[in-house]
């Protein structure tokens, strides 16, 4: 490699660098600019995510906080992460604008919809939990807590319990997007997503098993909306395919 080409490289190098380094930083604001509010508001934050077990408390049942710091540190914690909600699509926004330059026209013309789509997926993954979910799932805790017994749950154990359901559902709710990769990337084809829907739908209660409490109520309500996903995203990847072929050949006379 010449002295020029060596020269030209670094610089490049170097001008990504600079740029990372701006993004990262527009990120790390727009984060500190989502948690601020958040944290003045921290109680109220807890009291509304804390809401669905509250409701269906028994009488004389409460939610209480077993350490010093406890009744400090939760709120605390919990308006991090919904500052970290709130800024995240700002921040994949920003790592979009820093990987954008280096694909293709017709790549960009499909990953932005996936994106933009897996977002809003995960968002409605949450929104599910919390509204859906969580009643059904605390009135049958409620219900089912032996004689004698008053529950009282920590709340750290309930944010804990609580953030990992919203992470497992909004990971969830990301089924279409799983299927349109496999399919576009040509890992597996449509056809065959489409002839395995038995094992598909097995593997599906098998993960909704692991990821939710030990009830049936609770699996079953994320099961079925995972397999209904799944064939939306069998439709979506049919379509997706078909525009890709439709615009290969005038891709072909560009070149």
């Amino acid at each position: 490699m010449s002295e020029e080409a060596e020269k030209l490289a670094e610089g490049t190098l170097i001008s990504h660098l600079l740029e990372l380094r701006a993004r990262l930083l527009r990120a790390i604001v727009a984060v500190g600019i989502a948690i601020a509010p958040c944290l003045y508001y921290s109680n109220e934050l807890f009291t509304f995510v804390a809401q669905p077990l509250l409701d269906k408390l028994p009488d004389g049942a409460a939610l209480v906080a077993t350490t010093v710091v406890g009744g400090f540190m939760v709120p605390f914690k919990l308006a991090v992460f919904v500052g970290l909600f709130v800024a995240m699509p700002y921040v994949l926004y920003q790592l979009w604008a820093f990987v954008a330059p280096g694909l293709y026209r017709r790549e960009k013309r499909f990953a932005i919809p996936l994106l933009i789509t897996s977002i809003i997926l995960f968002y409605c993954g949450v929104a599910f939990a919390y509204f859906a979910v969580f009643p059904v799932m605390f009135e049958f805790f409620a219900h089912t807590t032996p004689l004698g017994v008053r529950m009282m749950t920590d709340i750290g154990s309930y944010l804990s319990f609580v953030l990992t359901m919203f992470l497992a559902f909004g990971a969830a709710f990301e089924m279409p997007i799983a299927v349109v990769l496999l399919a576009l990337t040509g890992l597996v084809s449509v056809e065959k997503l489409g002839s395995q829907r038995g094992f598909v739908l097995i593997g599906i209660f098998v993960i909704a098993a692991i990821l939710t409490p030990p009830d049936a109520i609770s699996q079953t309500i994320m099961a079925v909306p995972m397999y209904l996903l799944y064939e939306g995203g069998l439709i979506m990847a049919r379509i997706l395919i078909r525009m890709r072929g439709q615009t290969a050949p005038a891709g072909k006379q560009g070149a």
